[in-house]
């Protein structure tokens, strides 16, 4: 019988999302594609540095451990060619990352794979690969480079903006094109009325079925958002609604996210606002969610 990946959490990363490739990448940029197959399979035998994401990976593959059957499945999805692959599986198996599942695809398209692979969520350094997957229906974000930190930890840490990411941008395209006073109004009259769902609202649902399968489940999330009283009454009766829990709140008014998720201590920040990735990048693993 064939593995089954549905009911488990499936994500999917590129492997410049995954490890430290910057230097590679550079390469590939300048001097094209030949000089960056040369330099790679000259390198095939060194381990490869953590990437932005690593740490978020290696905690969720974690959670399998707590498990009869596995929860969380992560594979490997990159344009580059097989013969390439050496370097990333040596390296995934140095770190003892129980990756199984790869793909390798010589420059074509990843986002036609990714439903086939059942993937809730996927990771990538580029930003075209990103789009192509959000085109595709799957959550996408873009990682923004960011010094890895081997803070330990025993908990996955989740942090989450709230509009255009766990909620649709209805309210903040109501923010940006009539102003504060009006988007607090629409939001005091519609209270009792649920935010429609964001791209990455099913992450969040799907985190949220893992933390109910256990009693004290290692992974806590937090929504960060720019939303102060009053608007924050429809946040929470919406998550209320949809029966799912986030494990920390905190509506900021604006203030800056930076601080906040340092304390916290994200293993990743999803936000759709170059104004507050950029701070945040520089304290904690974070993503772009695109529009």
């Amino acid at each position: 019988m064939a593995y089954n990946l549905k009911n488990k959490l499936v994500v999917a990363i590129s492997s410049r999302a995954l490890f430290d490739l910057e230097e590679e990448n550079k390469i590939f940029e300048e001097q094209g594609e030949n000089a960056y197959y040369e330099y790679q399979l000259k390198k095939q035998d060194e381990i490869i540095k953590k990437g932005t994401a690593y740490r978020l990976v290696d905690n969720l593959l974690k959670l399998n451990k707590l498990f009869d059957e596995k929860q969380v499945e992560v594979i490997i999805l990159s344009k580059n060619n097989a013969s390439l692959s050496l370097r990333i599986m040596k390296s995934i198996h140095h770190y003892g990352l129980d990756i199984e599942r790869s793909g390798w695809t010589s420059g074509e398209d990843i986002s036609k794979y990714l439903k086939a692979f059942e993937v809730d969520l996927f990771l990538s350094a580029d930003e075209k690969d990103v789009k192509n997957a959000i085109k595709a229906g799957v959550a996408a974000a873009k990682i923004l480079p960011s010094h890895y930190s081997d803070k330990n930890t025993d908990e996955v840490r989740i942090a989450f903006d709230g509009d255009a990411v766990l909620f649709s941008e209805e309210s903040e395209k109501i923010y940006k094109e009539k102003g504060l006073e009006a988007f607090i109004k629409h939001e005091i009259q519609n209270r009792d009325n649920p935010l429609n769902k964001g791209p990455f609202a099913k992450l969040l649902l799907t985190i949220s079925n893992i933390q109910k399968k256990l009693k004290n489940p290692p992974i806590r999330t937090a929504l960060i958002t720019a939303r102060s009283a009053p608007t924050d009454e429809r946040v929470i009766k919406t998550l209320n609604i949809w029966g799912v829990r986030v494990d920390e709140a905190f509506f900021l008014g604006g203030s800056e996210k930076a601080k906040i998720l340092e304390a916290f201590g994200a293993d990743i920040f999803f936000d759709d606002q170059d104004v507050h990735l950029n701070p945040a990048s520089k304290v904690v693993p974070s993503a772009k969610v695109l529009s």
